[in-house]
């Protein structure tokens, strides 16, 4: 391998080497050409968000105080009362349009909507009376027979069949039913302390 000389580079910046200084002037050269396209292309810097020296928190804080009203002196109870009594005026005031326009859409719903009239019910009370159909387990009592109805329903979550039991004192005015009997009752009115049905059919007779 030669050494490099003096003699030797100033040779091989003869031959065409790349001098340095040149390079750099001409790399200098080029961005200056450059330089003010780019600098027109290139978009502004956006301001600072905040001033110098003011973090955002304090900004916000300047904002906050400069909404505030001013702060007054001390009020006397009358001018206390009298605030009051305008903001109760007030909120007075927007509760009885509110209403008002509550009020003119419920009757917009009705008019579009009548209400269906329920129908009348075939004995006393509010509604239909309920009507049980069951076994005569007992006839002894005056005017009264004791029915068994068997339920059988389905548990809600569990779906697990159900099956209970009731017993239901019923007025028989005529002594019509018999122990064994299949009998239609209906409820209503309180006829005693336990009555609460009422016999209106045997459907079928014991064998």
């Amino acid at each position: 391998m030669a050494e490099e000389t003096p003699d030797n580079i100033v040779e091989e910046r003869a031959a065409g080497g790349d001098d340095p200084t040149e390079s750099a002037e001409a790399g200098a050269a080029a961005a200056g050409e450059t330089a003010p396209a780019d600098a027109e292309a290139a978009p502004a810097e956006p301001a600072a968000a905040t001033p110098p020296g003011q973090t955002r928190r304090e900004r916000l804080d300047a904002r906050r105080e400069a909404r505030r009203p001013a702060a007054r002196g001390p009020l006397t109870p009358e001018e206390r009362d009298a605030e009051r009594r305008a903001r109760r005026a007030e909120t007075a005031k927007q509760r009885r349009a509110y209403r008002a326009k509550l009020k003119q859409r419920r009757a917009a719903a009705r008019t579009a909507n009548p209400p269906v009239e329920p129908p009348k019910a075939a004995e006393h009370g509010p509604g239909r009376p309920r009507v049980r159909q069951g076994v005569v387990t007992s006839a002894k009592g005056d005017k009264t027979i004791t029915v068994k109805i068997d339920v059988t329903r389905r548990h809600r979550r569990y779906h697990k069949i159900l099956r209970s039991t009731l017993k239901l004192y019923a007025h028989d005015e005529r002594n019509a039913a018999n122990e064994g009997d299949t009998v239609r009752v209906v409820e209503s009115r309180p006829m005693s302390r336990s009555k609460r049905w009422r016999l209106t059919e045997v459907l079928e007779r014991a064998k």
